[in-house]
């Protein structure tokens, strides 16, 4: 570990302490016992003690000296940002954790875990098809209901009927909010436009705001640029439906990915930790990265940097 570089502790801090009750409620919830729930919690400490806090000039050396360390305090008036564009699954919504809960009711023989993270890693190929014209322009719910009739087989479900398969796929509409979604979204909708801004079709977007209580005051979609995310059109289609700036716009999410590709076009980005996105038995890296304007380690964070 170099010297002079600082490292986060989760109990060093009453909000990142209270942070760690939730997700430890969170886990709870999920049906994850008690003894399990401290385990993940513990892992998620030995992340967070390990991994450089840099600041969003990408200092590593800051210490906290640096007044941009931890990207806490906007270094922007946040009166010029005028609409809040949320990627929804991972960052507003609990994809994994719905998934499995959702096999463990209806297919308990099935390992959940394994099944959710397949599904998953068949999005980017599937998008990636349609990108490079070997498809063309494909819903989401098509998407995954394509990959979905893939994986099937490799996890003994080939007996499923069309009626059940439809129902499997719509898990995708029927996901959890993470439990801080609602009462942040709640405050920042008090000061700014809320829109999503997803690869998920107008369909899927609407059927999960309305089962989780979402918020939104609009609802975007690839589908009505007809790209999907990185595309600059996606970005800067927010900035148009709105009639303002690139930079009266900010992007939250929980990939830095997309937040490099809204940045690119000229929107603000705020960082969300969802460190539990893949599972407690697979935590990711939430360590700040240089460029993007804010980072929080959840909506409820947000609000309160952006005076909500």
């Amino acid at each position: 570990m170099p010297t002079g570089v600082r490292h986060r502790c989760l109990f060093g801090d009453d909000h990142l302490r209270g942070h760690a009750l939730r997700l430890w409620i969170s886990l709870g919830l999920a049906g994850v016992s008690v003894t399990h729930g401290w385990l993940y919690i513990q892992q998620l400490l030995s992340l967070m003690f390990t991994t450089p806090l840099v600041c969003s000039l990408g200092h590593s050396h800051c210490a906290g000296t640096c007044n941009n360390d931890v990207m806490k305090t906007p270094h922007f008036p946040p009166d010029n940002v005028q609409v809040l564009a949320f990627d929804i699954f991972g960052t507003v919504v609990d994809w994994h954790g719905s998934i499995v809960r959702e096999m463990q009711t209806l297919y308990p023989q099935v390992d959940g875990d394994a099944f959710a993270l397949a599904w998953r890693e068949g999005y980017q190929p599937a998008m990636q098809r349609v990108m490079s014209g070997e498809l063309g322009w494909t819903l989401i719910d098509d998407l995954n209901r394509m990959i979905l009739d893939s994986l099937l087989p490799k996890f003994s479900l080939s007996h499923l009927s069309e009626a059940e398969r439809l129902h499997l796929n719509r898990v995708w509409h029927r996901l959890h909010a993470w439990p801080d979604s609602v009462a942040g979204l709640t405050r920042l909708k008090s000061r700014f436009t809320l829109t999503t801004l997803s690869n998920g079709n107008i369909g899927l977007l609407t059927n999960m705001a309305k089962r989780a209580g979402l918020p939104w005051d609009c609802v975007l979609s690839a589908e009505v640029f007809r790209a999907y995310k990185p595309d600059p059109a996606t970005y800067l289609g927010v900035a148009k439906v709105f009639n303002v700036a690139p930079e009266q716009v900010m992007l939250v999410a929980a990939h830095h990915e997309d937040l490099a590709g809204a940045r690119a076009c000229g929107l603000r980005t705020a960082y969300i930790e969802r460190a539990f996105e893949f599972g407690a038995g697979h935590l990711k890296n939430v360590s700040p990265q240089a460029g993007n304007d804010l980072h929080a380690l959840d909506l409820n964070a947000l609000a309160d940097q952006l005076g909500c």
